[in-house]
């Protein structure tokens, strides 16, 4: 556990627990951007439908409102930090605390309620009073990329960012879980931002893939507005009926050429 009562030592991490959320962003949404615009361009050209071109500087929008949002992420952060030392969550450090089946079991649930939240978050974000208030930052990239996943008002970063501390104080998580859920968020977002596809024909339909949440169905939230709130899984859009109908064939018409 670490000790960051003195004043030097608690700023000293936050600056660590900041270059290790915003160096994240930006080395995901770097490595994202070259594999599928630079090494790809010339495979993918042919295969992807046509969209909006981005508009002027939107990438520095878009890391600018990212540094404001990995600041936020940052408080939240020594926030729990803070908690975790006065022993008010539930997070653990060893792994015999609990039986060896909890860990993934935990790790489900967060992510489980996690998309829950988002879900209904989402929709209420997306009324016309709170949305120009709230989410119209994140909306102003109508064509995303991986620089869009950090891309919020400080509000929305706000409400995104409470919910996973508050489940720290209710579901035992080993801290390497919490790692796990907080990577799986930030690669989970930069995927679904791309603009690209990568999954592989026929995977919308999958008896896996059919719950997961790419490129296609999250671009068509920004391309459409009223479909596809998820985050992580698609469960809660076709339990509510919220799924784009386009989603399929978009996803076909954008994989066609690939091999099974």
């Amino acid at each position: 556990m670490i000790d960051i009562s003195e004043p030097i030592r608690f700023w000293l991490t936050a600056l660590g627990f900041f270059i290790g959320i915003f160096g994240r962003y930006v080395l995901f949404s770097v490595t994202f951007w070259w594999l599928f615009n630079i090494s790809m361009k010339e495979q993918f050209a042919h295969r992807e439908v046509q969209t909006r071109p981005r508009r002027p500087y939107q990438h520095l929008r878009e890391i600018g409102w990212s540094v404001l949002t990995s600041l936020i992420f940052t408080a939240m952060a020594m926030g729990m930090l803070l908690a975790w030392e006065s022993g008010y969550t539930k997070i653990y450090t060893d792994l015999s605390d609990y039986p060896w089946y909890w860990y993934p079991i935990s790790m489900l649930l967060v992510l489980f309620l996690h998309e829950t939240y988002y879900y209904w978050l989402h929709r209420w974000m997306h009324k016309p009073g709170v949305y120009r208030w709230i989410h119209k930052t994140h909306h102003d990239s109508i064509t995303t990329s991986a620089w869009t996943s950090f891309s919020f008002h400080p509000l929305e970063s706000t409400l995104q960012a409470i919910i996973i501390p508050a489940l720290m104080f209710l579901i035992p998580l080993h801290i390497t879980a919490v790692g796990a859920v907080l990577l799986i968020m930030t690669i989970s977002s930069a995927i679904n931002h791309l603009n690209t596809e990568i999954y592989p024909r026929d995977f919308d339909r999958h008896w896996l893939g059919r719950w997961l949440i790419g490129a296609t169905h999250h671009g068509l939230h920004h391309s459409q507005f009223r479909y596809n709130y998820g985050l992580y899984f698609t469960f809660w859009d076709k339990w509510m009926k919220t799924e784009s109908p386009d989603f399929h064939k978009l996803f076909s018409k954008k994989t066609a050429s690939r091999k099974e």
